[in-house]
């Protein structure tokens, strides 16, 4: 089993920019975003990001953890809308659909996933974008993590951090 958290933020730690992630993200980024998704059991969003985030359409299983339950996704048939904690929604998902999971959602979603060290790390892509919104501190973020790797690829920076070695 393996609980990955994927997240996106500009230069100045912008988690967003006009409302989505889309506005901050490089091509590089997008297609690794893209290619490592296909290989998950299932996607792990908030409600916040089933709303903000294009998910109607998703190669595998969405699970959406949300204490509101206007469902934004009533449109994807894979989509399973659970008004349920993050962390007791992640262990319902992994028993409905295995323990291969990508998480897709904000900052505050997978600090809740750390806290109850119920995730196994993260894929961070740090690009030259600035002037977002939802800034968050990036070392304060990556210091939560005890295993940091760091490349880069077209000006786009790709951390892979564990929470455990």
């Amino acid at each position: 089993m393996a609980v990955f958290a994927s997240l996106v933020v500009g230069a100045d730690g912008s988690t967003t920019k006009d409302g989505n992630s889309r506005g901050i993200a490089s091509g590089i980024d997008r297609s690794t975003f893209l290619a490592r998704r296909r290989s998950a059991d299932f996607l792990f969003i908030g409600g916040q990001t089933a709303r903000t985030e294009p998910y109607h359409r998703t190669p595998v299983p969405v699970v959406v953890a949300s204490r509101s339950m206007i469902n934004a996704l009533a449109d994807n048939r894979l989509a399973h809308w659970w008004n349920l904690s993050p962390t007791a929604a992640l262990a319902k998902g992994v028993k409905k659909f295995g323990g291969n999971v990508l998480v897709e959602s904000g900052p505050s979603f997978i600090d809740d996933l750390l806290i109850n060290k119920a995730l196994d790390g993260i894929y961070l892509s740090i690009t030259s974008i600035t002037g977002g919104e939802n800034q968050i501190d990036i070392s304060s973020f990556l210091a939560k993590f005890v295993e940091v790797n760091r490349r880069e690829i077209e000006g786009t920076e790709f951390i892979e951090a564990r929470t455990r070695k």
